[in-house]
């Protein structure tokens, strides 16, 4: 059954690669279709190549179209991965920076197709919606100063 909400990642050329990417790194994910193009288009789209592609990841339905350099990735947009150990954590950020991605602040990252990332522990979840509001600063103190999220520095931060 498909999904009644598809999110439609714009690329300039880099739409099957993207999700193949993804699809290998995220559980729960497979490669769907791949549109090519039929014929040779006169804003030099060649006959054969990638239209748009379709995947599903980690169980969200994702389509991507190559529809030039017109709209850029931005931070205005982002995907939450939540982990339960440092482990996860370390396995999705490494993976998701490989290749030219960049870290950020915060757990923030973009991966080397300008996408931008948030690998969350769920510890931080947990304290920033807790009822400790001196958890809560001392978690916020201790991650402002982190790019990649560090579970024990996080869990240590909460426990004073």
């Amino acid at each position: 059954m498909k999904s009644a909400l598809t999110t439609c990642l714009w690329f300039d050329r880099e739409a099957e690669a993207a999700l193949q990417f993804y699809a290998a790194i995220l559980p729960n994910s497979r490669m769907g279709a791949v549109q090519r193009h039929a014929a040779d288009s006169p804003f030099g789209t060649k006959k054969g190549a990638v239209m748009a592609a379709s995947a599903t990841i980690m169980g969200q339905e994702f389509m991507a179209i190559n529809g030039g350099p017109i709209f850029p990735q931005t931070e205005a947009v982002s995907f939450q991965i939540h982990c339960d150990t440092q482990a996860e954590v370390d396995h999705y950020w490494d993976s998701l920076i490989a290749g030219g991605g960049k870290p950020s602040q915060c757990g923030w990252l973009k991966d080397r197709f300008g996408v931008s990332w948030q690998v969350v522990p769920t510890i931080l979840e947990q304290v920033m919606a807790g009822g400790d509001n001196g958890a809560r600063e001392r978690v916020t103190a201790a991650f402002m100063h982190m790019q990649k999220l560090d579970v024990a520095a996080l869990k240590a931060a909460a426990e004073g």
